[in-house]
């Protein structure tokens, strides 16, 4: 019953997205606010909130316009369902940008399937990582699934694999002539913490130790089904598939090394966790199994949001 109101694309998945990313977003917002509620804080986070919400309408675009899901909206529900069950993934407001302009990159790198503006689209991919990298420097690592989609597609063509370089080059120069302008100095621009830090003691209280071992489980138990599948796909369609299950490892790594260790790095497991889930959801023949399975990923964090909300009043 639960999977089958999902099993659609249909409007009104979209506005349930909506009201559980807003649930989500303003639970973590009461639990942490430092400051001053103004008239410009609020609108710094409705800005950020546009930004989470149409990152979760280019996963939709991404998923939908590269078959990399069935044609349902499952991937953005479990992307809210998600973010519900750990809001602190939207403790900064960096990270979702440049989680937003990861999935704008990814987005051009998938499309190289049809073969069709290939330099420009390698260019694009290149500069929207390099932004995201500026937000959030450890997104920078994202960077090697360039490489990656051009080993997938036996991509030869040299000015192919240079072409990244050149996007960062580019997005460096004007970066560098930026803080000249605004700041007198060549280097004043970039504000990073590319420092590493491998404590995850942080981690340890009840809400990410369940949220971990959902994510773990669920992640791990689909990804045997998605690895099988990718080999049933057309050779088109492949490099995508592949590309998605890289990201996922690359977030993992994100998510170990992070120097502030406050979830907000998890956001960027998300995208690539769900499109995985979601094609073994639809893939499983039981229907009892679907809906446990679904239940327990909509159970969940219905529960923590109960206890957040306990926990701020």
């Amino acid at each position: 019953m639960i999977t089958s109101i999902f099993s659609k694309s249909k409007p009104i998945n979209f506005l349930i997205v909506f009201v559980i990313t807003a649930l989500a977003f303003l639970t973590i917002k009461f639990k942490h606010i430092d400051a001053p509620v103004s008239s410009m804080f609020i609108f710094e986070q409705v800005i950020t909130f546009l930004g989470l919400y149409f990152s979760i309408l280019v996963l939709n675009f991404i998923a939908s316009k590269n078959d990399l899901t069935p044609k349902s909206n499952l991937e953005i529900v479990l992307f809210s369902f998600f973010l519900l069950l750990l809001p602190e993934s939207l403790f900064s407001a960096k990270v979702i940008w440049a989680n937003f302009f990861i999935l704008l990159a990814v987005r051009r790198l998938v499309s190289l399937r049809t073969k069709k503006r290939v330099k420009a689209k390698l260019f694009d991919a290149a500069m929207l990582i390099g932004i995201a990298a500026l937000f959030y420097f450890w997104a920078i690592l994202f960077f090697l699934l360039i490489p990656l989609i051009l080993l997938f597609h036996s991509d030869d063509n040299i000015k192919h694999w240079v072409i990244p370089f050149v996007g960062l080059m580019t997005l460096f120069i004007l970066c560098v002539g930026a803080s000249i302008v605004m700041h007198d100095g060549y280097f004043r621009f970039f504000k990073v913490n590319h420092a590493i830090c491998l404590d995850l003691s942080v981690y340890n209280t009840l809400q990410y130790i369940v949220s971990t071992a959902i994510m773990l489980v669920f992640g791990l138990w689909s990804s045997f089904s998605y690895v099988s599948s990718i080999k049933m796909k057309t050779s088109g369609l492949r490099p995508g598939f592949k590309v998605v299950f890289a990201g996922m490892f690359i977030a993992v790594v994100i998510i170990l090394i992070s120097p502030n260790k406050n979830g907000s790095d998890f956001l960027f497991l998300f995208a690539p966790l769900v499109i995985v889930i979601a094609n073994y959801i639809e893939l499983i023949k039981q229907k009892w199994i679907k809906e446990v399975f679904f239940s327990v990923l909509l159970i969940t964090p219905i529960v923590f949001l109960v206890l957040n909300f306990l926990s701020v009043s």
